[in-house]
């Protein structure tokens, strides 16, 4: 196996995915010739030529759209949004077609393409460029929502998503493109969608996250290992559907629960998993689930990012709180 980065790890799941399967197309604003704002699509237009690689015209909702006809018509597109702060534009489609169309349709149609952007701040950029929009995806029924922290991950992810009969939303964590690295199999494979990854075994609480935050608990973790504090990771993966198997069997064995996130507290996919923990492991819990999150205002500009985004230093003030609690 070989040594990737987490971009490289999603480059390779797509030329495989496009070099196994002829219906498989990528389009999107200059991932042809360009190979991406962030050379994520670099090489594929060369192998696969400007039908399957396809640099669209500055137009989201158009991307998306055309991405829906094509899959019906029986392609599989991989549509990608330059930004995260673009995909606003895009909601009428995700909102009424990639999530209604199974249902629509009383099952006869599926919708079987992958919506790909970056996530995320911490990499200095312009306003529109740092979001953390998953709960907006993950509040519509009908699609599934993952995000990989490893380059092992972000190909079988990737593969596993472009595979899937029903429409995939799969971010990226953009601040992790090029800092995480790690052995990615050089054989087509499927990471499966729906299963979570623990990322370091622990016994006093569990820390559930998902994307670059997944780096901030392990940091995190280890600095409280040295107060003599045993944390578990759990890398969710699938924000929906949740690995609820997974969840339960973790927090069975730590007793206690912290969601960390990027994304503003308030009506955050962190707020319910944190719920969902209350009414279906209540009687497991020692203390009540906290959560650390971005602040409730909107994203800053890149000299206050830092400030806005959770390090691994208020993760760990919150495990100690988390952990102050007495049992109930």
């Amino acid at each position: 196996m070989a040594q990737k980065n987490l971009l490289q790890g999603i480059n390779d799941g797509l030329r495989q995915a496009m070099e196994k399967d002829p219906r498989v197309l990528v389009l999107g604003e200059d991932v042809g010739k360009n190979g991406g704002v962030f050379r994520v699509t670099e090489g594929l237009q060369k192998l696969y030529g400007a039908d399957r690689v396809v640099d669209t015209p500055l137009a989201e909702l158009g991307i998306v759209g055309c991405s829906v006809g094509l899959a019906l018509a029986g392609m599989r597109p991989v549509c990608e949004i330059q930004f995260d702060g673009f995909l606003p534009a895009v909601m009428d489609q995700v909102i009424c077609h990639f999530g209604r169309m199974r249902n629509r349709s009383q099952g006869r149609n599926s919708l079987p393409l992958v919506l790909r952007a970056p996530h995320g701040g911490l990499i200095h950029a312009p306003e529109h460029h740092s979001e953390s929009p998953e709960g907006y995806f993950t509040h519509t029924p009908g699609i599934k929502v993952v995000i990989p922290s490893t380059p092992e991950d972000a190909k079988g992810l990737l593969i596993a998503a472009v595979n899937d009969p029903d429409p995939v939303v799969y971010f990226e964590p953009k601040r992790l493109y090029r800092t995480v690295k790690g052995e990615v199999p050089d054989e087509y494979f499927e990471t499966p969608i729906g299963k979570a990854r623990v990322a370091r075994e622990g016994t006093d609480i569990t820390l559930l996250s998902w994307g670059a935050m997944v780096h901030t608990c392990l940091k995190a973790a280890e600095e409280l290992e040295k107060d003599g504090a045993s944390c578990e990771v759990l890398d969710l993966r699938t924000l929906s559907p949740l690995d609820w198997e997974g969840i339960s069997a973790s927090i069975e064995k730590t007793g206690r629960a912290l969601v960390a996130h990027e994304a503003p507290n308030a009506g955050s996919w962190a707020a319910e998993v944190s719920s969902l923990l209350h009414e279906r492991l209540f009687h497991k819990l020692r203390g009540p689930v906290l959560r650390v999150g971005a602040w409730d205002i909107r994203q800053p500009l890149f000299q206050l990012e830092k400030y806005y985004i959770p390090d691994a230093h208020r993760v760990v003030r919150g495990v100690k709180k988390a952990l102050s609690h007495q049992t109930v």
